[in-house]
């Protein structure tokens, strides 16, 4: 990370925020292909 220093690490409250924004980035990501799909078939 650039804010933080090697032998500092992040508390792990962060990385778990940091991992669940990840994963819904990639599930609204997910769901927008999916929708895009649905309204090209129609």
């Amino acid at each position: 990370m650039l804010w933080s220093d090697p032998e500092n690490e992040p508390p792990q409250e962060l990385r778990e925020m940091q991992l669940m924004l990840r994963r819904l980035g990639v599930l609204m990501a997910l769901a927008m292909v999916v929708i895009m799909i649905v309204i090209g078939l129609r």
